[in-house]
């Protein structure tokens, strides 16, 4: 089915194919084409320009975009979204002034989530997981990222990864799977996480790969939870698996996380909170790029991540959502973008940036979605009728968005 969509007031995020990722200054750049055509055949994006321009084409459909824009779906490279139920007790905690370690201390949390995952079917965990993952679709998200770790043993894990692989065959958008097995310590190694670590390596990893569930390692790299030792022993044990690291580093604490990640050469180091001098200089070396969850900031009360230190020192940076029950319960990623400019000192174009080609790029989706790129899947999200994008971020408690189109098809 070939698809025309007319007269659109602004294409935002045009792109040569050739364009995965923009870093420093550049990420202040966001090509558009004013009174624009998108042209989509099937699944794929298969031309677009200027009105003035547009050829003469035989075309099953024509949408009138007038007064709209047209934007690449959001990339969301960091969610939890499989998880069982809320943590809705914690967040009355938190407002009564204990802090998220002391939740975790209490028994909340992490072992929270895991003690209520291990309870639910497999179906079940399917069937709230689904319903996150639509919501999100219909908020503009086009492609996510979620990972594990409220299991924390070994069939809870799987089940997590299984219901990933499901998700990824029922829903047209794509999903990255991320084992987080090292997400926190279970209760029965609570004195012996040695043991938890050989459980990982010994008897998660061969599952795992086995049944092909998964596409990144994930490690939650901080003061109580894994060092940088640990963190270094099951990289290590990863890579004859070929699970690519995407890390938690810098929630809280600078502990060596991030020169251990680029060590391994991690596609993405996430959080960073907490960034030292050294930790830029070694990000500024490395392959990984940073990916910074400014709405946990927000939910849990904590510091911002540096977002304008790292784009005025030449790295490139993804935002993403962190949706979790415990410390980011929203996939909202138009929250995301409003929270970054807000919070952060970000602009409206580096933002956008942030949430699409580059959050394609912490996924390895550079090929296949992030902007508006002859050959990239169709999805991408019409506006209302808005003055500008800088009204994306501006109008923080509304949505803009008017329609959404995942491999072409209308939502």
């Amino acid at each position: 089915m070939t698809q025309l969509f007319i007269n659109i007031k602004e294409l935002v995020q045009v792109r040569d194919e050739s364009v995965k990722k923009v870093s420093g200054s550049e990420m202040s750049i966001l090509p558009t084409i004013k009174n624009a055509f998108l042209l989509i055949k099937d699944e794929l994006i298969s031309d677009f320009g200027a009105m003035n321009e547009l050829p003469n084409y035989s075309i099953d459909k024509t949408i009138d975009c007038s007064g709209r824009m047209v934007f690449p779906s959001w990339c969301d490279s960091h969610t939890h979204i499989v998880y069982a139920d809320n943590r809705e007790q914690e967040f009355k905690d938190r407002i009564k002034g204990f802090s998220y370690e002391e939740i975790a201390n209490n028994g909340g949390g992490i072992l929270n989530s895991a003690k209520k995952l291990n309870k639910i079917s497999e179906q079940d965990l399917y069937q709230q997981s689904s319903k996150r993952l639509e919501e999100v679709i219909s908020l503009g998200t086009g492609a996510i990222e979620i990972k594990s770790g409220y299991g924390l043993t070994v069939n809870a894990e799987l089940k997590m990864l299984r219901v990933i692989k499901k998700l990824k065959q029922n829903y047209d958008i794509p999903i990255k799977a991320t084992f987080l097995g090292a997400h926190a310590i279970p209760k029965k190694f609570k004195n012996n996480k040695e043991g938890y670590i050989h459980l990982i390596i010994d008897e998660m990893l061969p599952k795992i790969a086995n049944e092909n569930l998964a596409d990144f390692i994930d490690i939650f790299c901080e003061t109580g939870y894994f060092s940088v030792t640990d963190t270094d022993k099951i990289l290590t044990a990863a890579k004859q698996y070929n699970l690519i690291p995407k890390i938690h580093v810098n929630q809280f604490n600078s502990i060596g996380g991030i020169e251990i990640s680029a060590k391994h050469n991690a596609i993405s180091v996430d959080h960073l909170e907490i960034l030292s001098a050294r930790d830029l200089e070694i990000l500024k070396i490395s392959n990984s790029i940073p990916v910074v969850l400014p709405s946990c900031s927000f939910f849990l009360n904590i510091p911002y991540a540096s977002g304008r230190k790292m784009i005025d020192n030449g790295l490139a940076l993804a935002i993403a959502s962190d949706y979790n029950p415990g410390s980011s319960p929203s996939g909202n990623m138009n929250f995301v973008i409003s929270t970054a400019c807000i919070k952060m000192n970000i602009t409206p174009e580096e933002a956008i940036n942030a949430a699409t080609i580059n959050g394609a790029y912490a996924m390895n989706l550079s090929q296949k979605v992030g902007s508006i790129t002859k050959g990239k899947f169709a999805n991408f999200f019409i506006s209302k009728e808005i003055p500008s994008f800088n009204f994306i971020p501006y109008n923080f408690g509304s949505s803009s968005i008017e329609t959404v189109y995942t491999k072409g098809k209308k939502q």
